[in-house]
């Protein structure tokens, strides 16, 4: 009877997963970790400061964290730049109104040395009961987890951290785990904790070089794997037991975007020392299939039905096949580049550092720019789009700079939970 149960959990879960991804966005590239929103949504092409806008809301302090979106709430990590705070902000998603601020560290933030990083620049993943956030603070890496209205649950010292340009990586959730990772040059660490109780179930050490990419769960080379790029690297893990699967060289020794895959290789961007992209089939053969010296060095790529598109550095758009790297268009948008793109169907939201938002078609065939929208002076987070809404985190250049979160879209058209 107790099996039953439990077979009728797991079923339950299931399809609740299956059915989320249209309404939710519950970490790091989305509800299926690769950029890819869910089909059939229909969010807005167009849209300015007096136009599609559903509402605004100002967000205390500076962060480059994406938006998650889970149920009636939305959820964004913030830095005081002034008192070295770091917190987590929860928002009313029908409104924008802040339901609840936590402060997580109370002193010690630290934003790094490089000029466009910052003390809140990882993207909060949600399991539906806690929030998972990292944060370098005090010379370590800390993830700590909290319950859904704001109370610390746990908090884990992944290791302590030698900063060279910042800290980005984001939590990822796989199972019963969250799986964080620190590179730098001290010597990193990726590990699987615990989800309810921040304990260490596994932990493997890196090298000492300074990277700043998150874990990828791929399901490629028919298994489900855990890859990093980064550190002159491209690694596999199995998710649940941190072992091994297979590490090639084949990246550089600074990433900052998340792999992707294809289903039968996995693919990376790096852009120190060396600009370059490459494929790596997942089978643990250590093949190289293709390699380029494009820069995708920050943004992170997308790979839908047999092609790789992908938003260079330097502000052009470009697609190749996944198979055999051949370029199949490559077209200049404007501006650098810093956010990952999202892909909704065979169109591809790309957001700039200036703020505009570039929204284009992107079939193997063509690319066709549909529209340029300007929202802020800034942008560093990427954008959001779920259940047909885009949610977009900017800042405005002023005598004071201040950040913004837009939630575009059709007025009383988000899901009522």
């Amino acid at each position: 009877m107790l099996g039953a149960g439990i077979s009728l959990v797991v079923f339950l879960s299931t399809m609740l997963a299956a059915a989320a991804p249209a309404l939710d966005w519950p970490s790091w590239r989305g509800p299926t970790g690769d950029g890819m929103a869910a089909p059939g949504q229909n969010p807005p092409i167009e849209w300015s400061e007096t136009e599609g806008i559903v509402w605004k809301v100002a967000i205390p302090g500076r962060g480059h964290s994406s938006p998650t979106v889970v149920g009636n709430r939305i959820y964004l990590a913030a830095a005081d730049q002034v008192k070295q705070t770091q917190s987590l902000l929860c928002l009313e998603r029908q409104s924008g109104k802040v339901v609840w601020q936590t402060e997580v560290h109370g002193e010690q933030g630290d934003p790094g040395k490089h000029s466009n990083s910052s003390a809140a620049s990882s993207t909060i993943a949600c399991d539906g009961e806690r929030l998972f956030i990292n944060f370098l603070n005090g010379g370590a890496v800390q993830t700590t987890a909290l319950n859904l209205d704001g109370k610390i649950l746990w908090q884990r010292k992944i290791c302590d951290f030698v900063v060279h340009q910042g800290f980005a990586s984001s939590p990822v959730i796989h199972k019963s785990l969250v799986l964080v990772s620190a590179d730098h040059r001290g010597g990193g660490v990726v590990a699987g904790l615990d989800r309810k109780t921040g304990q260490v179930v596994w932990s493997q050490p890196r090298p000492k070089i300074p990277n700043y990419t998150s874990p990828a769960i791929v399901k490629a080379g028919g298994r489900m794997q855990m890859v990093l790029a980064g550190c002159n690297l491209l690694t596999s893990l199995d998710p649940l037991t941190g072992q091994k699967l297979w590490e090639v060289n084949g990246s550089t020794e600074e990433c900052v975007g998340s792999v992707v895959t294809d289903g039968v290789r996995v693919f990376a961007g790096g852009g120190y020392p060396k600009n370059h992209t490459v494929a790596v089939e997942a089978d643990g053969s250590g093949k190289v299939a293709w390699q380029n010296n494009a820069r995708v060095y920050v943004p992170s790529m997308i790979v839908k039905a047999g092609h790789l598109y992908a938003v260079l550095d330097a502000g052009m758009a470009v697609c190749w096949k996944s198979d055999t790297g051949e370029e199949l268009w490559k077209e200049r948008l404007g501006g650098d580049f810093f956010a990952s793109p999202v892909m909704v169907d065979d169109r591809i939201y790309a957001s700039n550092v200036g703020g505009k938002t570039f929204v284009f078609e992107a079939t193997p065939k063509s690319f066709k720019l549909v529209a340029q929208n300007q929202l802020g002076d800034e942008s560093y987070a990427s954008p959001v789009i779920c259940d047909g809404h885009i949610y977009l985190r900017v800042a405005k250049r002023g005598e004071t700079r201040q950040e913004f979160l837009y939630c575009i879209g059709k007025a009383g058209n988000q899901a009522r939970r």
